[in-house]
């Protein structure tokens, strides 16, 4: 009997633990985000973005579909670069860019492949997404002029090409050449004047420039708080974010600038994209689609409009509160392949005039 006893206590004792290891409860899981099931799988995203509200969103994503997204950060050349030198063995699904010339690279040398989605036609207007579906617009900037509330007043501004007018001069901030906005920046106005007048107004902006350009673009508004100069040309969310940072010395730097949408009453203000396509071979194509689906639909748009004080592509959100105390304006009236065709050419105008 005493053996029978025994038999069974062992058999009970060995059933509890193969019960306890094939139910480990969730709450031991060491991943921050929401794990991928089996089913759903996972999406692998190169991305030269860095913002906290895209990862909040990726996880939303992950929340909502079960999808895992697996994110690799870095500069765009360099990503660009590893997923050609990794061929076909790439894991990459999509890649992410701050800029529509580093995508319009990208599908010239055959990274990119068409994703063809009836819902990203419907979100994303034909404007901001390629003819031929390698790449979509997620977010808009405009570069506009900011200047010094103190000395200068908005009617003392009209164009990005009266800025190399005499009374400008000493008094001009903007990037080095080097910046992908600015590369950007310029092949817009080569595919609007061509080469000629272009190379006059770079020209003519160097002539005008308060320092060597140095520093991103919140530098260029700092440097109008330090009295360096007066006007900058930069992106306006980088003015939203300082509007609304932790750090009150940004603040104040931004309460003291205004802004201004150039060329209002002729081509319109510069405006780029941030925008993202499918890796060609990707392995997780459909993933990827959904992923995109996802960021230009109506609530993620608003998270970017609200959070990172960017322009949303989707035409059925609004800009955020602040964006619309600056006012509507007109964009320039080119295809945004433009910045990427002429960005050769752009860079070429810059060594030529000595924009460092």
């Amino acid at each position: 009997m005493k053996k029978l006893f025994f038999v069974i206590a062992i058999l009970a004792l060995f059933l509890a633990a193969c019960s306890n290891s094939s139910s480990e409860p969730a709450d031991t899981a060491t991943s921050t985000q929401p794990e991928a099931t089996e089913e759903s799988g996972e999406v692998n995203l190169y991305t030269s973005r860095h913002y906290d509200v895209d990862d909040e969103l990726y996880a939303k994503f992950t929340e909502e579909t079960g999808i895992q997204v697996n994110v690799i950060k870095g500069e765009a050349d360099e990503l660009l670069e590893r997923i050609k030198r990794e061929g076909d063995a790439t894991e990459a699904d999509l890649l992410y860019t701050a800029d529509v010339g580093r995508l319009f690279r990208a599908k010239e040398e055959g990274v990119l492949e068409a994703a063809e989605s009836d819902v990203l036609s419907e979100q994303i207007p034909a404007k901001y997404r390629d003819v031929d579906n390698e790449w979509f617009g997620l977010t808009k900037r405009a570069r506009v002029i900011v200047y010094n509330k103190e000395t200068v007043q908005p009617e003392d501004l009209s164009t990005y090409e009266a800025l190399t007018e005499e009374q400008w001069n000493g008094r001009v901030l903007i990037r080095s050449s080097e910046n992908v906005y600015n590369q950007s920046l310029v092949a817009s106005f080569i595919a609007i004047d061509g080469e000629e007048k272009t190379t006059e107004w770079a020209q003519g902006l160097v002539n005008n420039f308060a320092r060597d350009p140095e520093g991103g673009d919140r530098d260029q508004a700092k440097a109008i708080a330090a009295g360096i100069g007066d006007v900058a040309i930069m992106n306006t969310y980088y003015l939203g974010q300082m509007l609304n940072s932790e750090d009150a010395e940004e603040v104040k730097v931004a309460e003291n600038l205004g802004v201004f949408f150039p060329n209002q009453e002729t081509n319109g203000t510069h405006v780029n994209i941030s925008g993202a396509g499918v890796v060609k071979g990707s392995k997780n194509k459909e993933n990827a689609i959904k992923l995109l689906e996802f960021l230009s639909a109506a609530e993620a748009q608003e998270v970017f409009a609200e959070a990172n004080y960017e322009y949303p592509v989707n035409e059925n959100v609004s800009a955020s509160e602040l964006l619309q105390t600056w006012g509507e304006y007109k964009e320039q009236d080119i295809p945004l392949s433009d910045l990427g065709t002429h960005n050769a050419k752009s860079i070429m105008i810059f060594n030529q005039v000595g924009w460092k």
